[in-house]
């Protein structure tokens, strides 16, 4: 067991959320993918979103160039495999293990996955705003 040293506040926030504790949600960014909350967004007070995210059944991407004003993006491909466009990197292949820190403002679209393709995406913040753009 461990103690708090004096002076030293204890983290908050503390969360832990296991397999069967939230479903796939199909409300999302895009709507060919489903998203599972793992309950960072809460545990940080929105400063720190994490989710898991997966190919819905039967969708097919719709690649459309957008960027994200965030602070840090970081994607880590669990299953399948996804197909991205980066601006001033071109078309990237991630299968599972792959990881892709997105930075700040980078324009880049999802081109096409793997039916069984899924994801766990970390965000700062949380929420953030998307917008579409034209191609780099």
């Amino acid at each position: 067991m461990s103690e708090t040293k004096p002076g030293i506040k204890s983290p908050e926030g503390f969360s832990v959320v296991h397999a069967g504790d939230t479903a796939f949600e199909a409300r999302g960014l895009r709507a060919f993918f489903e998203y599972r909350d793992l309950g960072i967004r809460d545990a940080t007070g929105g400063r720190v979103g994490m989710h898991v995210i997966r190919a819905r059944p039967g969708g097919e991407s719709v690649p459309e160039w957008h960027t994200h004003d965030i602070e840090f993006q970081m994607i880590y491909v669990l299953k399948g495999w996804f197909k991205f466009e980066y601006e001033g990197h071109g078309e990237v292949t991630l299968r599972p293990g792959s990881c892709v820190h997105q930075p700040p403002g980078i324009r880049h679209r999802e081109i096409a996955h793997s039916d069984d393709a899924e994801l766990i995406e970390i965000t700062l913040p949380a929420e953030f705003e998307t917008h579409e753009c034209d191609a780099p």
